[in-house]
């Protein structure tokens, strides 16, 4: 009680109840989604090309795809966007994602900073009851309990809750927003109506040489 439930505690002061909701929600998805590699996106892209280069930009409305991202660039670039416009819509939605899973890791980095406090608010609870108590020796074994079982509840939290999913969805970031950036430099290739060949050399420098079967 002491160590998690001052931790919930704590974070329902600092932050919002609908942002700490949304962390937990993040966090599942970073754990169970799978994020689409970036050549399958590229491969995508230059199909969408190939296909707006024969048959015009129009063409791409036949093409539904799972990713909710993509799916709103086809239809902008069929609703006939400008490619600027395009390009501001899409980095805005892109820079609010961005903050929205910053802020969730701010959030898991507040929980690994506060176990440890909490554990040693629990030792001093821990050590004022054996100190208050100490003609009673049946009260000595619990309180020295609470003062040594406290810290390691708080280093648990900290080490192997907060710090690892911290880094997790700190990678899983990192991996969404390099999905859509390549993602919103193709659309707009598209849309400016870049030969596919050419938007295909600009989308691989996104791909280490390896995957892109280069020496």
């Amino acid at each position: 009680m002491i160590v998690f439930g001052g931790v919930i505690a704590a974070l329902f002061i600092k932050y919002r109840l609908s942002e700490v909701f949304s962390t937990v929600t993040i966090v599942m998805k970073a754990l169970v989604n799978k994020q689409p590699e970036v050549e399958q996106i590229v491969g995508q892209l230059i199909d969408m090309a190939n296909l707006a280069r024969r048959e015009g930009i129009l063409a791409l409305e036949r093409i539904k795809v799972p990713d909710s991202f993509l799916q709103s660039a086809i239809n902008h670039c069929v609703d006939g966007a400008d490619p600027d416009l395009l390009e501001v819509i899409l980095n805005r939605n892109l820079d609010y994602l961005t903050d929205r899973h910053r802020r969730s890791v701010g959030i898991l980095d507040t929980i690994a900073e506060m176990g440890p406090a909490f554990g040693l608010i629990g030792t001093l609870i821990g050590l004022v009851q054996m100190l208050a108590n100490m003609s009673d020796p049946n009260s000595i074994g619990p309180a020295m309990a609470t003062a040594l079982l406290s810290p390691f509840y708080g280093a648990l939290l900290a080490s192997l809750v907060a710090t690892p999913l911290s880094g997790k969805l700190t990678l899983y970031s990192e991996d969404e927003r390099l999905v859509r950036q390549v993602i919103i430099d193709g659309m707009v290739g598209i849309q400016k109506g870049i030969h596919p060949r050419m938007l295909q050399d600009e989308l691989h420098s996104a791909i280490p040489p390896k995957q892109r079967g280069l020496v």
